[in-house]
């Protein structure tokens, strides 16, 4: 019998498999006040795709309890803003909104020289699920958070030498990090960056070959050097630069697949890319009946298994997203593709 590791291995490296291995994402909210409903969902639909077990050092500016209702600082410094619990909330503070502090910033280290990793290894060879590490490298993502959007925006397209130092220290803690997984038994690591706005990059495609690509060619050769998988998760339209994520080694992307042309998509990347879901979290799987929710599978399968596979079934399960939604993602998951193959 084919394990949940082999499973996905296979999808990776779009072989065929008997069904799509499955990744449930659940949002802090569902956890705090919908455990009994999780409990449920992984019983009918068990996990294929794990965390291991691991826990990050304290970072010393750390204050506060994040997704409750009120403010807490983390550990580079960034103050966030939770208006609703269960929410990660809004960065509100910025670190270096003004860049006469960077000379006296610090990394926070201790995260990575405190982290233990005792059990990781371990976990790993007592699952037979694939272990995928969640890591905290997100250079962009973490530049606005220290800096503030608009202001790092203004940076970048004036060319701001102080930009590049801040990216070159952001880039030097998250090699390291990258290191340090790749050095476990996990199967694979993920890292993040929100690139896309509805509509269109937040940046150019050009502005992005040139200062953030190079960042992203380093992630993938750490973690390919060491055999491992690279996951990425990106919101937004990002159809400009899928190709050359797929360039710099990304094995599995995560995306907003409605916020863009999924069946162009299909045409384009189905059988050099492992689709990391999803289903659309704005609308359909909130506020959609579970019929709408299974077209919605059925528009993705189509368009991006063509029945060569390379399609991980990842949906997010947010506070406002029923329990039937959810269900109705894996059920559907499950039917034969030809089952609708005439459209």
């Amino acid at each position: 019998m084919t394990t949940s590791r082999e499973l996905v291995v296979r999808t990776l490296n779009h072989q065929p498999v008997e069904r799509a291995p499955r990744d449930l994402w659940t949002l802090p909210g569902v956890r705090m006040f919908r455990a009994d409903e999780i409990e449920k969902m992984l019983r009918r639909f068990p996990e294929d795709i794990v965390e291991p077990d691991f826990i990050h050092g304290k970072g010393a500016l750390e204050e506060g309890t994040p997704h409750e209702v009120g403010e807490y600082r983390d550990a580079w410094g960034c103050v966030w803003k939770v208006a609703e619990a269960g929410v990660i909330g809004e960065v509100k503070t910025h670190p270096l909104a003004s860049y006469s502090a960077l000379a006296r910033f610090k990394l926070p280290r201790e995260l990575l020289d405190d982290a233990d990793f005792s059990r990781v290894n371990p976990g790993c060879l007592r699952t037979s699920c694939f272990v995928l590490a969640g890591s905290t490298v997100r250079p962009f993502e973490r530049a606005q958070f220290l800096r503030g959007t608009e202001a790092l925006f203004v940076d970048l397209a004036y060319g701001a030498k102080e930009v590049r130092t801040l990216l070159e220290m952001l880039h030097d803690f998250y090699t390291r990090e990258l290191e340090m997984w790749a050095a476990t038994d996990v199967d694979g690591v993920s890292f993040m960056d929100d690139w896309g706005s509805q509509t269109s990059l937040l940046i150019s495609p050009d502005m992005w070959r040139d200062v953030f690509k190079p960042l992203y060619v380093d992630y993938c050769d750490i973690l390919h050097r060491m055999g491992k998988y690279a996951f990425f998760h990106s919101d937004g339209d990002i159809s400009l630069i899928v190709d050359e994520l797929i360039e710099v080694g990304i094995d599995a992307l995560n995306s907003q697949l409605f916020c863009m042309d999924i069946e162009k998509l299909g045409e384009r990347f189905a059988g050099r890319l492992t689709f990391w879901g999803e289903i659309d979290r704005q609308r359909i799987m909130p506020f959609g009946t579970e019929d709408e929710v299974r077209q919605a599978v059925r528009r993705v399968r189509k368009a991006l298994d063509r029945g060569r596979g390379g399609v991980i079934a990842e949906c997010e399960w947010g506070l406002d997203v029923p329990y039937e939604n959810v269900a109705a993602v894996f059920d559907e998951w499950l039917r034969p593709l030809d089952a609708y193959s005439d459209g």
